[in-house]
């Protein structure tokens, strides 16, 4: 008897440690590379909700454990992290990575891994199916799509009667994605394009690009590309002295986009998230208190003195919560939480409300953005 009771007492403290196990997730974003300026603040907002949810409990009382690592804009770099996640870490399913020609690579391995991945890439055939792109049955993402981002750019384009442009794109796998995305609906909302020119994303001068789209005599120039190259083409376009409108991607809402081109930033426009005006928001609209919670923890941690709130900021917060109020419905088997996520309906999130379907592995529509503008050196609601 008194052994069957120390059995017993054993066993009723194993059960506490065994509850207590972490979920563990696998997080991957560029902390070096090109774009680092991206990934190395979603790498601090993973952590930041990762610790919220914990303090509050964790999920089902079991902590969340991230682990991180480093895919350095490379492609091949994050293959291996993946497969490192899925067959040595085995975690519950995998955030990020930052780019969508990573994104692109990793598709396929974790469809062989059977393991749920919500991406934090820009780029839309991360989530496109078909011979062309492959199957996306595991793969999920945060940001809004480009698809999302071009019509909500061409109905405000169509609504300012700007129905000429031309236009300059990356070459890289998310330049091309816009492209794509503009010469498709080009036709819907009554956009004729007159010229498109590509330029490396890499590129310190765009000119020559921006000198035949002045002679190609549009009413708007657009630019698709994220980082430095965005800024590049603000200033040359202000060096040539070039009057048109300029309108950037949703990749470029971002302080540092003002900071690098300066006073040539002034007046240009841009889809992006709700949270880059926040404080112009109705107080009717669901998204506001929860921008104003994420802003406010943000801030707490001291985050925005290195790296300002920009529209990139929400997405690992999102990824992480879609993954996190799935596991709450579903547990953590592969297949039934793949199928949690997928049937996500009404999460309010930083970057918008997700309403995800067997079709739409990432539900937001055009009302989760909103254009803004640059103005006094400021990013505001564009009027």
């Amino acid at each position: 008897m008194k052994r069957m009771l120390v059995s017993l007492v054993l066993l009723a403290l194993a059960v506490p440690a065994l509850a207590a196990e972490p979920i563990k997730l696998g997080a991957f974003f560029d902390l070096s590379g090109k774009a680092a300026f991206i990934g190395t603040p979603t790498k601090l907002v993973a952590e930041m909700v990762v610790e919220k949810i914990n303090a509050e409990g964790g999920i089902n009382g079991r902590p969340l454990e991230l682990i991180m690592a480093d895919s350095e804009s490379e492609p091949p770099k994050a293959a291996n992290i993946a497969k490192k996640f899925i067959y040595k870490d085995q975690v519950t399913a995998i955030i990020g990575p930052t780019l969508t020609d990573t994104g692109m690579v990793v598709k396929k391995i974790v469809h062989e891994g059977k393991i749920p991945i919500v991406m934090t890439v820009g780029g839309d055939p991360v989530i496109m199916g078909g011979e062309k792109f492959g199957p996306f049955d595991w793969v999920f993402k945060s940001p809004q799509r480009s698809s999302t981002a071009v019509e909500r750019l061409f109905l405000y384009l169509k609504e300012k009667k700007l129905t000429r442009i031309a236009l300059l794109t990356s070459d890289d796998g998310f330049g091309k994605d816009g492209s794509r995305w503009m010469r498709e609906f080009a036709p819907k909302y009554g956009i004729e394009i007159l010229l498109e020119e590509a330029f490396g994303a890499r590129d310190t001068d765009m000119t020559a690009q921006l000198t035949k789209a002045r002679n190609a005599n549009p009413q708007a120039i657009i630019a698709w590309t994220i980082g430095p190259a965005g800024s590049i083409v603000a200033k040359n376009k202000a060096q040539l002295g070039i009057a048109l409108p300029l309108f950037q991607c949703h990749g470029l809402p971002d302080p540092k986009y003002i900071e690098l081109a300066g006073k040539a930033a002034e007046g240009d426009r841009m889809p992006a998230t709700k949270l880059m005006v926040v404080d112009e928001l109705p107080d009717a609209d669901p998204q506001k208190k929860v921008i104003q919670e994420f802003v406010k923890l943000y801030r707490a941690k001291g985050y925005d003195k290195q790296f300002p709130i920009n529209t990139h900021s929400g997405y690992a917060w999102d990824a992480i919560m879609l993954v996190a109020n799935a596991i709450k419905k579903a547990g953590t088997e592969p297949e039934a939480l793949r199928k949690a996520i997928e049937g996500t309906k009404g999460y309010v999130g930083v970057s918008g409300i997700y309403n995800l379907t067997v079709e739409d592995h990432n539900g937001l529509g055009v009302d989760s953005m909103v254009m803004v503008e640059v103005k006094n050196g400021k990013f505001v609601l564009a009027r």
